[in-house]
């Protein structure tokens, strides 16, 4: 199996999200942010270098008329 080499901001962001979706908490791009420790327009980029390296996923939301933007979930490491 071949590894992924990550940035150190994208292990921060990807961890954020792990454990976002941990604790039952929906992993917006401000709670990311939040629970990086990063603005949240420093967590946009990662978000999408993620999804390119097939590590989160991204979903809109579930709740019509509710939009409160797309939520990233992530994909288990092997």
């Amino acid at each position: 199996m071949q590894q992924v080499r990550l940035s150190e901001t994208e292990v921060r962001v990807y961890d954020a999200v792990a454990t976002l979706e941990a604790r039952g908490q929906v992993p917006y791009p401000d709670l990311i942010a939040q629970e990086a420790g990063m603005q949240v327009e420093e967590v946009h980029g990662p978000l999408h270098l993620l999804t390119e390296k097939d590590l989160l996923h991204r979903e809109d939301s579930p709740m019509a008329g509710l939009d409160f933007g797309p939520r990233w979930c992530a994909r288990q490491m092997a």
